[in-house]
């Protein structure tokens, strides 16, 4: 009797433990780089893909199957209007067009690759960063810069969509 209550009271600890401690987390990491030889800055960025279908379903009121076999066309088109309408920079003062390069599936993450042409200089890098914040406010992107050889990072939030760093 004693085992069949000693049994059940593991049982019952185990199960309200593991129910209740997953907690998604809302991350997304981004990595920008100044490539002088090439007079461009080089930006990757990594979302999970269904919390960028769910974004992507909110803003557009469509059903979103990136990253699956049901992807269409039309349906990259959106993401790439959705990430250049949230992801933006000015370098030394002036707004800059972001090329949206190619994305490819790494697991439950999707990576997409842009770029920032004829940048000859930067004293200034100004970003803003609201990818999925609209769609979920508990959503965090950190971005990690470097621009020749300094190498700094940026946490954006709901409450910090944008700032300036100085080089």
């Amino acid at each position: 009797m004693k085992k069949t209550i000693l049994y059940a009271f593991i049982g019952f600890l185990f199960l309200s433990l593991t129910a209740f401690s997953t907690h998604k987390f809302y991350m997304g990491i981004y990595q920008v780089n100044y490539a002088p030889e090439k007079k461009m800055l080089q930006i990757t960025s990594r979302v999970f893909i269904d919390d960028l279908n769910n974004a992507l379903e909110k803003k557009y009121n469509k059903k979103v199957y990136l990253g699956t076999e049901k992807e269409s066309p039309e349906e990259v088109i959106l993401l790439k209007k959705y990430f250049l309408e949230k992801f933006s920079v000015k370098v030394n003062g002036q707004s800059k067009s972001i090329n949206f390069l190619s994305k490819e599936l790494e697991g439950d993450i999707l990576i997409c690759y842009c770029n920032v042409k004829e940048i000859t200089k930067i004293n200034t890098l100004e970003i803003f960063n609201t990818v999925l914040i609209d769609w979920n406010t508990e959503q965090q992107n950190i971005t990690h810069v470097t621009v020749l050889g300094e190498k700094k990072s940026i946490l954006f939030t709901d409450s910090n969509k944008g700032e300036m760093l100085k080089f």
